[in-house]
């Protein structure tokens, strides 16, 4: 199975033994996994595993299914890209809840925040109150996408336009600011300095080309004829 995000440290006891025991397939568990989930939305933790529990369930038992309840994963999901959980969400979902219309509209964020389109994630997700309304049971769901930005803009940058990463994060002004500072970075003359690290260094690439035993002595062969 694919890599899920990371294990939050708060997880109940109860959502680990369900988890790892057989009880995960048994459709009398899946309100305590629902309930675990409404407390991710308020407490803005992930737990995928749990959440693809859930999302088991109702693969197997498709009368229990709840919508609202699939759209908060879904959402959650969102919120910790790049990792794979919103794929792996997408899988276990049927074909024509893949169509309708919510799902729909939480794949098109998801495909403008793979290709690094932030400005535009913003521009789609700020233009129709209905993106408000699917995310409005994940609290701080804003702040969570601004956050993996900002790692997508430190893996890449050493230096921003200020105006640039604001469209990225969709903030201006002060909020822009006090952004900037809570990351440790820091802004000139309209220009935003990240700190080196691993990712986004410069690093030395060395070419180097292999050649056989018997293409040398060819060329020394050649080389002696001359």
């Amino acid at each position: 199975m694919a890599r899920v995000s990371n294990t939050p440290a708060s997880r109940p006891e109860v959502i680990q033994s369900l988890i790892d025991g057989v009880d995960r397939y048994n459709p009398d568990n899946v309100s305590i996994l629902e309930e675990y989930l409404a407390t991710q939305c308020t407490n803005k933790e992930c737990d995928a595993m749990a959440n693809l529990a859930i999302l088991k369930l109702y693969q197997f038992n498709t009368h229990l299914t709840n919508d609202q309840v699939v759209n908060n994963i879904l959402v959650k999901a969102l919120t910790t890209l790049p990792e794979p959980d919103f794929n792996l969400c997408l899988y276990l979902l049927n074909e024509q809840m893949v169509t309708e219309e919510p799902v729909v509209r939480l794949i098109a964020l998801q495909d403008l925040i793979e290709q690094a389109r932030f400005a535009d994630f913003w521009k789609l997700y700020e233009g129709d109150d209905i993106y408000k309304e699917l995310t409005a049971e994940v609290l701080g769901f804003e702040d969570s996408i601004r956050a993996n930005i900002a790692g997508a803009v430190a893996m890449t940058f050493q230096s921003i336009e200020a105006d640039n990463l604001g469209a990225y994060l969709h903030l201006k002004g002060q909020a822009l600011s006090d952004f900037i500072k809570a990351q440790g970075w820091t802004e000139s003359n309209g220009v935003v300095a990240i700190p080196v690290n691993k990712d986004n260094e410069a690093k030395t690439t060395v070419l180097t080309e292999n050649i056989k035993f018997e293409q040398l002595t060819k060329v020394i062969g050649h080389s002696n004829d001359a």
